[in-house]
């Protein structure tokens, strides 16, 4: 496991920390679950994107298979 020192704003900090006494947890976990929720966006966005670069000049394909789908072929 790694050590991160990062700096808030002393605003931001005292709000982190209310939200946390209400969770009944720390920062330092809220911390985590954002990141951890941050990287499960960023891995969906990943593989929508590759998906994308899949599907590039393939539309009269694609046309195809939702016409396939609506019982017109």
């Amino acid at each position: 496991m790694s050590a991160l020192t990062i700096r808030l704003p002393d605003d931001k900090y005292r709000r982190l920390k209310e939200l946390s006494i209400r969770r009944h947890t720390s920062v330092n976990r809220l911390i985590d679950e954002m990141t951890t929720l941050m990287l499960a966006e960023y891995d969906a966005e990943t593989r929508f994107l590759l998906r994308v670069e899949r599907g590039q000049n393939q539309v009269q394909r694609g046309i195809e298979l939702l016409e396939k789908a609506k019982g017109n072929r």
